[in-house]
């Protein structure tokens, strides 16, 4: 007022001294979201999902920290059972903390606890301002916040009565920060729920080979979900091999492409995934699938374009890439390589009447696009959705019936031992997006190697089958849970 008045501060305190006016100081918290007042119930609990909640809560005495895995199909609402966790605590007086592998996950959650909590819901991630950051800090440490969300940074939340710390999805690499201070957010909540005496839950349709055969072994107590939430059932999956397809644009085969076009003939809408984990390029077959791997390591090898060579990137072997394939002797063997902007173009030229949105990296730089682009999905102002992984966590987009997959080789064959793994997590988070609603979904999963057993279980949304199999080649070759393997880097 001084400022726009042209007075001065001696004036203003001469009117207080007189006792006519009076300073005061009061701090007004930046919304990053409007916060809704009016309480919704609590979804409702079916037979597994009360078995499950009861079966948890039991575990929590305030005094011994315990651990417990949620493992459930796709659709089978561990939500439900995490979100009357949450309240248990709340009624208790304690705090949660509920993880999320991803950003684009935090506006969904949000909405979620927002139109139940109110103002009692804090989120933390590094998408907002650093000003915005602080006040839910400041609002969770004076206990005003009793349920935080967040990325893997929220699990440092100053949160006074810890109860409860929830990682939804917690297989996700996204969980382990890989720059300074590096931690995995999972190690970190376990020695803050050992120091609160809190519940640690984790919770997956694909659990972490880690965390199952933690499970398996008694480390962690495991409650599982066998069926999906109410009518809903598991989409039908077929794997196209790509071997016998014609491609149009080098990207979509003729069964992709038929079932596109009878579901945006039939109003509903589609999700396309471009596989795309890593950024390696691996060389393989088009004839026969065949993909070059280290002799040694069992992982695909990498080519390298400067010396033209391909290399393994665990132990240093080397070779020359082939000029034809070693396995059925055909010339149409080179890299992999694919990108979403040249699928959209190629959507967008074979399906000129379809409305698209394009979900990646270069789409979301902006603070809100990730909520932007969903919100116009999930409202039915597009009928197909191209992306990376980040559309395929988590979202429940109930008239998705059809889900494309369109090269699961490009993650199965990264110079990872977890290759098949996070094939395997990636195909059946993305299968399970379609047919969450009362319509029946289908998946339709493009591959150079159907026969893989990461394919083929994904197929089958059978988990236990893939842990299995798993567990043997990881035993085999020495790889974790099985032995540990320390990194050394020297620069």
């Amino acid at each position: 007022l001084c400022y726009f008045t042209g007075a001065s501060s001696s004036s203003v305190n001469a009117l207080v001294k007189a006792g006519l006016a009076e300073i005061t100081q009061d701090e007004v918290f930046r919304r990053s979201v409007l916060r809704s007042e009016e309480q919704s119930p609590l979804p409702e609990l079916n037979e597994e999902q009360r078995a499950a909640f009861e079966g948890i809560l039991s575990l929590y005495d305030g005094e011994h920290a315990s651990a417990s895995l949620l493992y459930g199909v796709t659709g089978s609402g561990k939500t439900s059972v995490y979100v009357h966790l949450i309240d248990a605590m709340r009624r208790k007086g304690k705090a949660s903390i509920l993880l999320v592998p991803e950003i684009s996950l935090t506006p969904q959650m949000m909405t979620l606890f927002l139109q139940r909590y109110g103002r009692r819901v804090a989120v933390l991630h590094s998408a907002l301002a650093i000003g915005e950051r602080t006040d839910e800090w400041k609002r969770i440490k004076r206990g005003e916040a009793r349920i935080v969300i967040g990325t893997r940074s929220a699990v440092f939340a100053p949160c006074r009565e810890l109860g409860l710390v929830v990682m939804d999805e917690e297989q996700e690499h996204t969980y382990k920060s890989e720059s300074a201070p590096r931690y995995h957010a999972r190690d970190v909540a376990r020695f803050r729920c050992a120091q609160h005496g809190a519940l640690l839950l984790l919770t997956s349709a694909t659990p972490s080979i880690e965390s199952y055969h933690a499970a398996q072994s008694g480390r962690y107590a495991l409650f599982e979900l066998h069926s999906r939430y109410g009518l809903a059932q598991l989409p039908e999956v077929e794997v196209a091999d790509m071997r016998q397809e014609t491609l149009e644009g080098g990207c979509i085969g003729e069964k992709l492409r038929g079932e596109m076009q009878t579901c945006i003939e039939s109003g509903r809408q589609a999700i396309l995934l471009l596989n795309r984990r890593g950024y390696n390029t691996f060389v393989s077959c088009r004839s026969c699938g065949h993909v070059i791997t280290c002799p040694s390591c069992s992982i695909s090898m990498t080519y390298h374009r400067a010396n033209g060579r391909l290399i393994c990137h665990y132990c240093g072997y080397t070779e020359p890439v082939p000029v034809q394939c070693p396995a059925c002797g055909s010339k149409y063997i080179s890299g992999f390589k694919a990108g979403t902007e040249k699928i959209e173009m190629v959507v967008r030229k074979r399906f000129p009447e379809a409305r698209v949105l394009r979900m990646d990296m270069d789409t979301t730089r902006g603070k809100e696009d990730y909520e932007q682009i969903l919100s116009a999905f999930a409202n039915h102002e597009a009928d197909i959705l191209i992306g990376t992984q980040m559309i395929v966590k988590g979202h429940d987009f109930p008239n998705v019936t059809l889900v494309g997959i369109l090269a699961a080789d490009m993650s199965l064959y990264t110079d990872d031992y977890r290759s098949g793994e996070r094939t395997f997590q990636l195909l059946t988070q993305a299968v399970g997006r379609a047919g969450r609603g009362d319509k029946k979904g289908e998946a339709v999963i493009q591959t150079y190697s159907p026969d893989h057993y990461a394919i083929a279980t994904s197929a089958a949304q059978d988990y236990e089958a893939f842990y299995e199999e798993e567990i043997r080649y990881r035993t085999m070759m020495g790889y974790p849970p099985a032995e540990n393997l320390l990194a050394v880097f020297i620069s």
